[in-house]
């Protein structure tokens, strides 16, 4: 190896060593759509499951140390499974990752969860959120991660207004319980399940119920929450700009919230949003950094081989991303070069960085091709023969 492949392999290593994302619970589940599902084998049905289909995407990818878990389907029971995760966290080694709440399924939210007319309801939908955040405190977990599927269908059926503070009350009363490490992740969507008006419909609205909770809520960008053709890379460059990016969910999508594998549709989005995000630690590198997790369901691909898939690709990119000639390209933009930029820009996009993967990979003890080990190494048709007898839908995520 020459020196200047020495110093790049260097570089990549040291990029990579520091790249983590999380994965969720309920992509290794039985999912679909609201129209149903197609069954696998091979899914898991119990939360020991999820965590052992984690810890194998971490043996294989090296990148996924915490696994999302979600109240309703991973800890029914509230505190009293807090015990049977920190047992399952042990062998395993893998951490309990965000808490989520569940704020969507139950009947009583049907016309809303903090924004319901009911008093009852809304006192219940917070009771939840506090729930939350002990589960979280037990389980050392930093963030607590908040969507709500709350708004209405039809004109004039409810009052936005009313709503706007009933949410303020609600999530200022969340954030006085949150231990002073933890962050209340607020995230937006513009439409679905609500269709008329969304309680929480872009990243303006969240941005100012952070500042309104207080300092330890930040904004959540799933980048499947978004309009078609909307520049979800200047939404987190404001964000970063605000310091109110708390993290992120990632997948892909066709036309609305897709849930589909990250890059499987649009990879160059995914790079020039973690563009932003290098800059941003290239000019204030003691900004807190933002939690990087997936937020896909697979209905149709194999679930494990989705999520090494997913976090590959994630790889990949960061690494394009960070390996841009900052230097470079700025001057070139402070010229007005445009055609030089963007050839610089698209440049660093199609950079085949796969070779530097694989040597990272080896380096590190891991399998040059995390997609290829996988499928040599049996796991998939192991669980799927042990799984397939007692395979349920039961608590699959929709």
């Amino acid at each position: 190896m020459s020196p200047s492949d020495s110093a790049l392999f260097e570089t990549a290593a040291h990029i990579l060593d520091r790249f983590q994302i999380e994965i969720p619970s309920w992509g290794f589940a039985n999912t679909g759509t609201r129209f149903g599902k197609f069954v696998q084998a091979g899914a898991a049905s119990t939360l020991e499951e999820k965590f052992k289909d984690a810890a194998e995407v971490h043996r294989l990818t090296g990148a996924t140390p915490t696994l999302a878990l979600h109240v309703l389907w991973d800890l029914p029971g509230g505190l009293a499974d807090v015990e049977q995760v920190q047992a399952l966290e042990r062998p395993t080694g893998i951490r309990a990752g965000s808490i989520n709440p569940n704020l969507f399924q139950d009947q009583q939210y049907k016309f809303g969860s903090l924004c319901n007319p009911s008093e009852e309801v809304r006192a219940n939908a917070l009771r939840h959120i506090l729930d939350s955040i002990e589960i979280a405190r037990h389980l050392h977990a930093r963030d607590i991660s908040l969507w709500l599927a709350d708004g209405s269908n039809y004109p004039g059926t409810q009052s936005i207004w009313r709503r706007i503070e009933w949410l303020q009350e609600a999530l200022c009363a969340a954030h006085q319980h949150l231990d002073p490490d933890q962050r209340l992740l607020i995230e937006y969507k513009p439409f679905e399940p609500a269709f008329y008006h969304t309680d929480i419909a872009d990243w303006g609205m969240s941005s100012h119920l952070c500042r309104t909770a207080g300092p330890q809520a930040f904004v959540l960008v799933d980048t499947g929450h978004h309009y078609l053709s909307q520049n979800i890379e200047q939404i987190v460059a404001w964000l970063l700009h605000l310091n109110l990016l708390g993290g992120f969910h990632f997948n892909d999508r066709r036309y609305a919230d897709d849930d589909l594998t990250l890059g499987s549709i649009d990879p160059y989005q995914v790079f020039r949003i973690f563009h932003e995000l290098h800059y941003s630690q290239s000019e204030t590198p003691d900004r807190g950094a933002a939690a990087f997790m997936i937020d896909q369901s697979h209905n149709l691909k194999g679930k494990i081989e989705a999520m090494v898939q997913t976090v590959a690709t994630a790889q990949e990119l960061w690494l394009k991303a960070a390996l841009i000639d900052r230097e470079q390209l700025e001057a070139l933009q402070q010229s007005c070069d445009l055609v030089a930029a963007e050839e610089l820009f698209r440049g660093a996009f199609w950079r085949d960085v796969r070779p530097l993967l694989a040597l990272w990979r080896e380096s590190r003890g891991l399998a040059a091709d995390p997609l290829t080990a996988l499928r040599e190494d049996g796991y998939v048709e192991r669980i799927t023969r042990e799984r397939a007898c007692r395979q349920s839908t039961v608590g699959s995520y929709a």
